[in-house]
Parts: structure tokens; C-alpha cells; sequence
């Protein structure tokens, strides 16, 4: 269990310290309040020095979004001071991407440097402060003893709870799945509809009509899978993940038609119809949300190639729904993924192509918008060769 140490009004202090990021506690803490102005905060902050709050919760807030500023201005300025360098070369899509994440993960860090004290129920001990225990106990659970977290991660949780509540629209299903935190959530809805739309396998319209779904996430393709008759057995490894999805498919009414199990990619058996939604980036996770993200070293990619056809029932299909984004950022090639399918003992039967439609894919200001513009995503029907 990592520890937060501080010393306040001359006495040592000690407290179990919170990060779903993965952030060790700041080895320098200082105690701040309403007094503390912006400028200092920052360059504490830019320092590695953590502010842990005493003052007036919303004030905390309004500090928060000054040093959001700051960042963002000194981004700005670097960018405009890269630009005004005539004869530098523009970066290629790659090292635009892991210019991006290195600041993006900068920016974490430094606003992750104002902290905000729990009580053991996860009530904050600070004036005007939220009741956010229902929020908290939905993402960390029981919590048994006082603790530090910062407020950006809060705030991310009070944000995932309103998700969970209303839940986001599936026009496949005409029904709402609801996210928990730190599962991803299933907002870009052109990957569910390829699965809702493309035919299905002779031997997914006969017989037991079975299907597995790898990675389940928040269950949203096991259900549009139920809803198109089949039996679905769904897989994950994470307990939240797991959770989740067996909430939704419950809420949905489906439970008869889909089991939800703890596994390591495939279920035990063959099935005629095998799904898999793959984290669509290879990288490394900076924190335990990014794994829906970032598959290190194209793990769970390449384990569902290699061990698809052994759970393929003859005639069978595959189904891989995959971005080709990492393909425009220069992360992987279109020939190392055809090499990895037929290295599997698998061909491609057909595939489905479809453009994505959210605001990052026409935002010229990203980043990253060279690569997002051209991006599409796929479902590549695989077969055993």
C-alpha cells in the first residue's frame, strides 16, 4: 500500500495515498489554501511538489483550471516557438504521436500535483465539497481508512459516475450502456454497428447459434450479438470490466443468452462466430484505464490471431474490429498485420470498412490530425485457411 507523507503545523503526517494512474506519492508535499495564488501553485506544481488542500473546495477547483491554463500556454508557446523555425523539418505521423503522449503525459502529472484529502467513508473534509461518496465507492470501492487522491482524479470519477448513470445510447441496440470507470466506453458507435450489420457465418445461423466475445469491455457487443439470436459467451480479465458488462447484460434482459466469465482471451470450446475488439494502438498503458487503449507490444492483438483457429468450428469466422490508425501514425504496418493473420492459418474472407464520425476526425487543431483524417475502421472477417 504506497503512503503519503507531509508534515503540517510541525507534526508528521501520514496517509494512504490513491492513484488509478499509477503516479507514486509525490515525496514532496506542501500544505496549501485559499491563499495560495496560481503562479505559485504552478511552479510548485512544474517543481514535483504536491499541494495538498486545506481550503475551500470549489476554490481548489478554480486553481485547477488556472494551472489548466498555464499548461496549455506553455504548450502554445512551444509549439509556436517550434513553428518559427524555417528550416525545421515538419515530424513525421510517429514522432508527432509520441511528441503528443509526452506531453500529454506532462500535463497529467503537473495537474495531478494538487491533492485532496478522503475520509474513510470517502467524504471530503473541506468546505463546500461535493458528496462524492457514491462516486468514489463505485470506483475504488470500500475504502476502510483515510486517504489522498488528486483532484483531477476526482473529478474524472464524479464525471464516470453521471456516465454510469445515464449511460450512452447505442442506436444498434436503441438502448443505453452504462460505463463503469475505468471501462471504456463504448462512444464511438461505428465499430458496433459493423458488428450489428455484417452477415453472419453459416454455422452462427444453425445448430447452437454460439458465439464468444474477447474482451468484453461493457458488454455492448455481447448484447448486440444476443439481440441478433445468438448465444454469447464473453470473456475479460478485469474485474471492473467484468462487473460491468454483467450489470448491463442485466439491465438489457439478457442474461439467459449471454454468460460473462473471467478469462485470458478464449473460453475453452469452439464456436462458429469469434469476436474480438482489440485495444487498437500498440504501446505501453500509462495507467490502468489506457489498457483499453494501448496494447503492449500488440499482445491481446496477436493472441487472438494466433489462437483463433483452434476455437473456430469448421466454417467459422472470426471477427477482428480493428482502427487502422496505427497504421497512419506509423505504429504498426498493414503488411506486419496481413503477415501476422496468415502466420495464424488464417485468410481474409471479406472485410467491412467504415469511417469514424467523432470531433477529434475533422478537428484540424489535433495533434494528430494528419493520421485521424485518414483513419478507418474495420471488421475483418477471418477464416481458417
Amino acid at each position: 500500500m504506497a503512503i503519503l507523507e507531509w508534515h503540517e503545523g510541525g507534526v508528521a503526517h501520514v496517509a494512504r495515498w490513491r492513484s488509478e494512474s499509477g503516479w507514486p506519492a509525490p515525496k514532496k508535499v506542501v500544505v496549501a489554501d485559499d491563499t495560495m495564488n496560481a503562479d505559485t501553485a504552478y511552479r510548485l506544481a512544474l517543481d514535483g511538489t504536491a499541494l495538498l488542500w486545506r481550503g475551500d473546495f470549489q476554490n481548489a477547483r478554480q486553481l485547477l483550471q488556472a494551472l489548466v491554463r498555464r499548461v496549455e500556454h506553455k504548450g502554445e508557446r512551444a509549439r509556436r516557438a517550434k513553428a518559427s523555425k524555417v528550416k525545421a523539418a515538419p515530424a513525421s505521423p510517429t514522432e508527432a504521436f509520441h511528441r503528443h503522449r509526452l506531453q500529454q503525459l506532462q500535463r497529467a502529472r503537473t495537474l495531478a500535483m494538487l491533492l485532496i484529502p478522503f475520509g474513510a467513508d470517502h467524504a471530503i473534509p473541506l468546505r463546500r465539497a461535493p458528496d462524492a461518496r457514491l462516486a468514489c465507492l463505485e470506483a475504488y470501492g470500500v475504502a476502510g481508512e483515510p486517504y489522498v487522491a488528486s483532484l483531477r482524479e476526482l473529478l474524472g470519477v464524479i464525471g464516470a459516475h453521471e456516465w454510469r448513470r445515464k449511460g450512452v445510447h447505442i442506436p444498434a441496440l436503441d438502448e443505453r450502456i452504462h460505463p463503469w470507470y475505468g471501462v471504456f466506453s463504448p462512444v464511438r458507435g461505428e465499430y458496433v454497428e459493423l458488428v450489428a450489420q455484417a452477415p453472419l457465418p453459416d454455422g452462427a445461423k444453425v445448430g447452437p447459434r454460439l458465439a464468444f466475445d474477447i474482451g468484453a469491455g461493457t458488454g455492448v457487443l455481447s448484447a448486440v450479438l444476443a439481440r441478433r439470436g445468438l448465444r454469447v459467451l464473453a470473456t475479460d480479465m478485469d474485474a471492473r470490466a467484468l462487473g460491468c458488462a454483467r450489470e448491463n447484460i442485466s439491465r438489457l434482459g439478457l442474461v439467459p443468452q449471454v454468460d460473462i466469465i473471467e478469462a485470458d482471451l478464449f473460453p475453452e470450446g469452439r464456436a462458429p462466430l469469434v469476436v474480438c475488439n482489440p485495444p487498437w494502438l500498440p504501446g505501453k498503458p500509462s495507467s490502468a484505464i489506457e489498457y483499453a487503449i494501448y496494447d503492449p507490444d500488440s499482445r491481446m492483438l496477436r493472441g487472438f490471431l494466433d489462437g483463433l483457429a483452434t476455437h473456430l468450428e469448421p466454417g467459422g469466422e472470426g471477427w477482428l474490429i480493428l482502427s487502422d490508425l496505427a497504421e497512419h501514425l506509423g505504429l504498426r504496418t498493414r503488411e506486419q498485420l496481413l503477415g501476422w493473420i496468415a502466420a495464424a492459418g488464417l485468410e481474409v474472407a471479406a472485410r467491412h470498412d467504415t469511417r469514424p464520425v467523432h470531433g477529434k476526425a475533422s478537428d484540424a487543431d489535433d495533434p494528430l490530425h494528419a493520421a485521424r483524417s485518414k483513419e478507418v475502421t474495420s471488421l475483418w472477417r477471418l477464416r481458417a485457411a
